[in-house]
C-alpha cells in the first residue's frame, strides 16, 4: 500500500511539473476594452463586427460590468468574456 501512494504521489508530481513546464493553463493577456482595436476585441468569443463597434463607441469605461450594465453586449456574451477583459484607465 506504501508503494502504491509513493506511486501516485509520483505520478501527481510528474503531471504537475509536465503542466507547468509545458505553460498549461497560462492565460493570454487581458484585452482593454478602452484602448483595443476592433479587430483586438473581434478575437473575443461572441465578439462579432457590430458589438465590437458597440464597444468601441461607448468608450470610455470605468469599469469592464459597464459592458452589460449599459447593455452595449448581451449577458451572457458578457459571462463567456470577463474573465478576458479589462477596463484600464487612462493616464490624468
Amino acid at each position: 500500500m506504501r508503494k502504491m501512494n509513493r506511486f501516485l504521489a509520483y505520478i501527481l508530481a510528474l503531471s504537475l511539473f509536465a503542466g507547468i513546464a509545458t505553460g498549461a493553463g497560462a492565460q493570454a493577456p487581458l484585452i482593454d476594452i478602452n484602448s483595443a482595436t476592433k479587430q483586438q476585441l473581434m478575437t473575443l468569443p461572441g465578439i462579432g463586427d457590430a458589438y465590437a463597434a458597440k464597444i468601441i463607441a461607448g468608450r470610455p469605461y470605468r469599469n469592464k460590468i459597464e459592458l452589460k450594465q449599459n447593455i452595449i453586449i448581451p449577458a451572457a456574451t458578457y459571462d463567456r468574456i470577463a474573465d478576458k477583459i479589462m477596463a484600464r484607465q487612462g493616464k490624468k
